[in-house]
This record gives structure tokens, sequence and C-alpha cells, in this order.
């Protein structure tokens, strides 16, 4: 077993409150008036900062801190990796578009088509051009990517190799900031916005790297830390262009939260487990399940009940969608999730040695 890191189940906390909460301000700001509060809102949750892109980058620097190192000691760790990865995945996503479903159904008496259901259900759907049924499942279909290289690199002796992160974020900074500041067409932008993604992930290893397996140097940090924020406001302005969204959010704000993701992460890896907070550290324990079912909890509330326009009508409705996403949530870990990764583990092979613990890391997140 992998002794917990409670700083890492932090950050995921931050990273799924950081989505809710913009998710809800979204909600406010395009449904009801704001007046007077339009423009706060606006350039708090639009201009300078989305937090929602900031939880997910976060989230993908954890999946980079922890993915690549959990491959386990046995007799066939590339099989054990993917039956895990599946039985971590897939029962709780499957649940999500069940009452996704089943509340389209009840609210708007929405039907969607039998092929994209079935595409979504492999989660396989950005993969042959089928949309995914709600946006946010978008993030799903990078982790997957993450995974099957991280699969490939081990295969090949390389995922573990000290320079090997160094040299993909490195490479995808380069090539990226070019096409980004050169080429000016949106599928060459759409397909760095993914390298831009698969970077944050491999930053999270060099970071790993660093702070625990001490094969890296803060200089390495340091310089791959910089290309990928010049990536990251270079696409930001390509790809988004200055305004976006029925021009409620700019790109500065995108290009702020690949580089706020970066700092926060960095900062909390330097200090480790004195950042750890337990209350946002249970959240992070059931934030996969959280960023699957919140949205679903904002669209349920939002229609039946509402509790005024203005500040305090505002602070109600998210406090009772962050409450109850929550509870939903938690139930969700407890008899979907973790019913499920214990299953899965019936199918590993035995390990091929004895592992001394190191303070090492579960393989537990959103979006993960």
């Amino acid at each position: 077993m992998h002794k917990r890191l409670a700083f890492i189940d932090t950050l995921r906390g931050i990273a799924v409150l950081s989505v809710l909460v913009q998710h809800v301000f979204e909600v406010i700001v395009e449904k009801h008036p704001t007046g007077a509060y339009y423009w706060p809102i606006h350039d708090v949750f639009g201009y300078y900062m989305n937090f929602g892109r900031f939880g997910v980058v976060l989230f993908f620097f954890v999946s980079g801190f922890v993915i690549p190192f959990s491959f386990p000691d046995s007799a066939t760790p590339v099989r054990d990796f993917a039956i895990s990865r599946f039985f971590r995945l897939y029962p709780a996503y499957w649940t999500s578009l069940l009452v996704g479903l089943v509340t389209m159904q009840l609210l708007d008496s929405k039907i969607y088509p039998l092929g994209q259901i079935a595409a979504n259900v492999t989660m396989l759907q950005t993969f042959v051009n089928v949309p995914n049924l709600w946006v946010f499942y978008w993030t799903l279909a990078i982790e997957l990517l993450f995974y099957a290289g991280c699969t490939i690199l081990f295969a090949m002796g390389l995922l573990n190799r000290r320079f090997t992160a160094v040299t993909i974020v490195v490479s995808a900074a380069l090539v990226g900031t070019t096409a980004a500041l050169l080429v000016e067409n949106r599928a060459v932008s759409s397909v760095m916005e993914v390298g831009l993604n698969l970077s944050a992930m491999f930053l999270g290893k060099i970071i790993r790297d660093t702070v625990i397996g001490g094969k890296l140097r803060w200089s390495h940090v340091a310089v791959c830390t910089l290309l990928y924020a010049i990536f990251a406001i270079a696409l930001a302005d390509r790809r988004f262009g200055g305004v976006y969204h029925e021009n409620f959010f700019h790109s500065y704000s995108i290009a702020a939260a690949y580089v706020c993701a970066a700092l926060v992460f960095i900062g909390f890896a330097v200090f480790g487990e004195r950042m750890a907070w337990r209350p946002m550290a249970f959240v992070g324990v059931i934030s996969y399940s959280v960023y699957l079912m919140s949205p679903f909890a904002i669209v349920f509330i939002h229609r039946l009940v509402w509790f005024g326009d203005g500040p305090l009508g505002w602070s109600i409705f998210l406090v009772v969608i962050m409450t109850l996403s929550i509870l939903v949530s938690w139930m969700t870990f407890t008899f979907v999730e973790k019913p499920s990764i214990a299953f899965g583990q019936r199918f590993r092979s035995a390990r091929r040695k004895k592992v001394v613990l190191e303070p090492a890391l579960s393989t537990q997140g959103a979006a993960e």
C-alpha cells in the first residue's frame, strides 16, 4: 500500500473547488442580472483568472506528480497499471453519465443520440470526433493521453530516466511557442493546447523528481517552468484571441490559470506536508467524484430553487451547491469508487519482490 500525501489531497481539494466556484459564478453572470456587480465578477472570474482552468491544470500537475510512479513492481506492471486505471476511472465516470442523463431528462426532457451516448461510455469520444455529452469531460481525454504516454515510455524504459520529462517539457514549449507565434491555424492551436496540458503533467513529474526523487535540481524546475509559462501565455493569446465565450472570458485569464497553477503547485511541493489542511484534504480524497457530480448539482439546484440576486443570495447558492456536491460525491466515492478500486486489485499479479515503503503516492485524484 502507498502512504497518502495529505498536501497532494489538499491540492486536489483546492483544484476541484476552484472548478466548482467558477461554474457557479458562470451561472450567476450568464443567467441572472448582476447590475453593478457585473464588472467586479467579470474581472475576477473572466478577465484576470479563470479558476476553472486553474483547477483543471492543478489536477494535471497532480497527475504528473503521481501517475508515472504508479506502475507496480509486479510481474506484469503495464497490465496491472491498466487494470488499476480502468477501475479507478470508469465506474465513477459511468455513474456520472447515468446521473447526467437522468438529470437532463427530468429537467429538460432532453434525449441524446444513442451513438453519442455509446461513444461517451467508452470515454474515447474525443478520439473518434464525437462530442462530449458534457463539456467538462474534455479533461478525461487529456488524462488518457498521459496514461498512454507514460505506458509507452515505461515500456521503453524511459519513463523514469533523469531527463526524459525535462526533454518533453522543453521540446513542447519550444515547438508550441513557435507555432503559437507563427501559425495562424485553429487546428494547430488545438493540438498545441493538448501539448500544453501534457507539459503541465510532465512538469509535475519534474517537480516530483526534484523534491522527492532527488534526481533533478531546482534549476531544472526553474527553466522548465519559465518555458512552460511562455508557452502558456503565447498559446492563450493565439488560441483564445482577445476574448471568447460571449466576451465574458479573456485570454489573459487562461494564461494566468496555467502560470498560477504551476506556482501554487511548486509552493505546495516545496513545503510538503506543512501545507496540508485536513478539511481540504478530505475534499481532495473525493475530488474525482466532486468533479464528475458537481455540474449536475449546479443544474439541479439552479432549476429548482433560487435564493435571490445579490451577494447574499449568490453566497447561499454557492454554499448549497458545494454542500450537495460534497454529500453526493462522498456517497459516490463510498459506494462506487472505493469498491471498484478494491475489486480491481483482485486482478493484479504478484509483486516481484518486497518493496520498502517510502512516503509515496496514492493514485487518487480528480480526472485521474
